[in-house]
């Protein structure tokens, strides 16, 4: 479907459901240095299968049919949050993705564009380039961590601080606790008890369990999950995506014994082991809330803050309440975190699915 045209590119709804289409525009993503595993087909079909938010791409187009941009996008929908389409529905990054600032433009004219046909929505860019003059820019609120991983396990321990570093060697010390890396059942069943308790101790949500099964379903051996247990009891967890030479451990978490394990220590170390052995050259530590008691512990573990940049439209200037910051999201999270576990699992899905 053709959204808007110019004089030298053409802006087309993809249809991510034809094998042909959706090769072309993972080819794009991989082959552009800012690409995201969250720009691409097997991010927007997770997301669709599990929570129902609809998966939408713009590609912008020459005359030749070469893609020059794409935007990846998902229709998010709740009654407690409100509407919006999203660059990307549960991801830290996404936005425009494109070759010159011609792409960038007609892109952003067109998501415009198609959040007024769809019903006067607000649109929430999670990173990518500054799409024009009229959209709102979003900083200080997220920072990123980024840092090289080192030649090897000697030189990465060293690379750690050195008090976070004597925590790392208690937990390299207990013969206690092991490491598994794998993608069955198993793995996905231990994944989410650890997750779900995590999240529902910060006051936030639980995805659905679906969503997990998804993501790895779809990445293939571009995800696994990292369990590090305590002789049979799994206390820390993490689900990692690979992509294009970086780890990005994304969904992790630990019981309320893994602060006396240092099983978390313990869990992103060995990480950093299997992602070198992968291949790979940086490890991604995601996002966190700028001044969080989660970002001083990434600084603590050697890592530095990089400011992240969102960007926002709407038609009248208003956007969905999600900030985790605003005192009506606070006092849901205090409500939240009195929740008994079993209901707080069966509740929680069917509020995380419209946060997007």
């Amino acid at each position: 479907m053709m959204l808007g045209n110019g004089a030298d590119l053409a802006v087309i709804l993809m249809d991510l459901n034809d094998p042909a289409q959706a090769r072309a525009v993972d080819a794009f993503v991989l082959g552009h240095a800012d690409g995201l595993p969250f720009h691409r087909p097997a991010w927007l079909h997770a997301i669709e299968q599990a929570t129902g938010n609809r998966a939408l791409l713009l590609a912008a187009v020459g005359p030749s049919g070469r893609i020059r941009g794409i935007l990846p996008l998902h229709h998010v929908r709740s009654r407690l949050f409100g509407a919006a389409l999203v660059s990307t529905a549960f991801a830290v990054g996404g936005g425009i993705l494109a070759e010159d600032d011609r792409a960038i433009a007609v892109l952003a004219a067109a998501a415009e564009g198609l959040a007024g046909e769809r019903g006067g929505l607000s649109l929430e860019l999670r990173g990518g380039p500054a799409p024009g003059d009229n959209w709102q820019r979003l900083d200080g609120a997220h920072v990123g961590f980024v840092r090289p991983l080192a030649v090897d396990d000697d030189a990465e321990l060293l690379a750690v601080p050195r008090k976070h570093r004597a925590e790392l060697r208690k937990a390299l010390a207990n013969p206690a606790l092991s490491v598994e890396i794998g993608r069955d059942a198993r793995h996905l069943r231990d994944h989410y008890h650890i997750y779900a308790t995590s999240v529902r101790n910060l006051g936030t949500p639980v995805f659905p369990r679906r969503l997990f099964r998804a993501v790895l379903d779809q990445f293939g051996a571009d995800a696994d999950i990292l369990i590090v247990r305590e002789d049979d009891r799994p206390v820390s967890a993490v689900l990692t995506l690979y992509h294009q030479g970086r780890v990005m451990p994304y969904w992790g978490g630990g019981l309320a014994d893994a602060r006396r394990l240092r099983s978390n220590e313990l869990m992103y170390y060995r990480l950093m082991t299997h992602g070198r052995a992968r291949g790979m050259t940086l490890f991604d530590f995601g996002r966190s809330k700028a001044g969080s008691g989660q970002a001083a512990w990434k600084k603590s573990f050697g890592f530095d803050p990089l400011p992240l940049v969102y960007h926002a439209w709407s038609a009248d200037g208003e956007q969905r309440d999600i900030d985790p910051g605003s005192a009506r999201y606070q006092r849901r999270v205090a409500l939240w975190k009195k929740l008994p576990l079993p209901i707080a699992n069966f509740i929680g899905p069917f509020i995380s699915r419209g946060l997007g």
